[in-house]
């Protein structure tokens, strides 16, 4: 297959470009505007393959975007690009109204307008997967049954409403042009190659330079956390077997709050590198987010039953994996940061 990957210079779609290169034959076309969270550094290993090219393009321009499609002849779109991190879209909201619903925009009618020129045989076969967020569900009460894929939308921050509307997006274009759209909705990722800004590099960067490690409230927010790793291996089941016109939801089914979650990882740094103090001492907790979701959980029946997907990720061993990773890393950290993060706190604007 030829696929067509938005947003692969980023944390979940570099993941799913290594192991689609190194398990597939399917030939790779990257498009990843290289701004923020995108790194080249974090792609930089992919240019060894011969089935895997790279274009660095801005996904809202829809003339590019059809011009590129055109020539590629994808039989399939994964689109990944997005603005996803909730802090920085408190302070700059505008950025991800225009890369996740302009942008999703753009790239649905750039493939519509190719589908009218695909054999019906070839229509038949295309796909484009658009990959979402639990985030759009809203917040879950402490005893709440997990996200379905039939849960009611309630985004709670400008990152969540702006990656909603382009599921409704999505949505529509299948029910009125027949486009042939897959919606994933995933829960929070962790692995290698995640940008430092978010929760767990921020935690062990913030520990390993020996400087405070903020936890927002009292921690007591509840993630359900998801090994980059098995949502790539669900990714690559759908783009095999997923049905038109559903949707999926991937989670990993590891709640943990948030102060659980960082004590783990000070508990592991504590074993890997210790020093002549704790981990846990750096601990500090801090203002709130605004708007911050008490508790996501994704429900992971249906792909379980309909496609056979099983996360396989052990947690607590996933995480020491994440920690080794980041540890052995910090040239690359240092490299993706240096123009757009320095450990900075984001969205205390309100």
């Amino acid at each position: 297959m030829k696929i067509l990957i938005t947003g692969g210079a980023g944390f979940i779609g570099s993941n799913l470009i290594r192991h689609l290169l190194n398990s597939t034959d399917h030939e790779v076309l990257n498009i990843d505007m290289l701004c923020f969270p995108g790194s080249i550094y974090t792609i930089a290993d992919l240019s060894e393959f011969e089935t895997y090219t790279f274009l660095q393009q801005d996904i809202s321009d829809i003339r590019l975007m059809s011009d590129t499609i055109m020539e590629f002849l994808p039989d399939a779109v994964i689109h990944l690009a997005a603005e996803s991190h909730v802090d920085r879209s408190i302070d700059s909201p505008g950025a991800f109204i225009n890369s996740n619903i302009v942008g999703t925009f753009s790239l649905l009618e750039a493939f519509r307008q190719y589908t009218k020129t695909c054999s019906d045989t070839k229509k038949t076969e295309l796909r484009f997967i658009h990959v979402s967020t639990d985030e759009v569900f809203g917040s879950l009460e402490e005893n709440e049954l997990a996200f379905t894929e039939i849960h009611p939308y309630s985004p709670n921050s400008p990152y969540s409403a702006s990656k909603a509307a382009s599921d409704h997006l999505v949505r529509a274009w299948h029910a009125t042009y027949q486009l042939p759209v897959i919606v994933t909705n995933c829960s929070n990722n962790y692995g290698p190659y995640q940008f430092p800004e978010k929760l767990i590099p921020v935690v062990i960067n913030k520990a390993l330079a020996g400087e405070t490690i903020p936890v927002y409230g009292k921690g007591e927010n509840i993630r359900d956390w998801l090994h980059v790793n098995d949502h790539v291996r669900a990714l690559n089941l759908i783009l095999e077997k997923g049905i038109p016109g559903e949707s999926y939801n991937i989670g990993g089914d590891n709640e943990v709050s948030n102060i659980e979650l960082v004590n783990s990882i000070c508990d592991i740094l504590n074993e890997a590198k210790p020093t002549n103090f704790s981990y846990h001492k750096l601990i500090q907790f801090v203002q709130d987010r605004p708007g911050h979701d008490l508790r996501y959980a994704i429900d992971s029946k249906k792909i379980q039953s309909a496609l056979g997907w099983r996360a396989e990720q052990n947690f607590s061993e996933g995480l020491a994996n994440t920690v080794n990773w980041y540890m052995d890393n910090q040239t690359w950290c240092a490299q993706v940061s240096k123009d757009s993060y320095s450990g900075q706190r984001l969205g205390v604007t309100n």
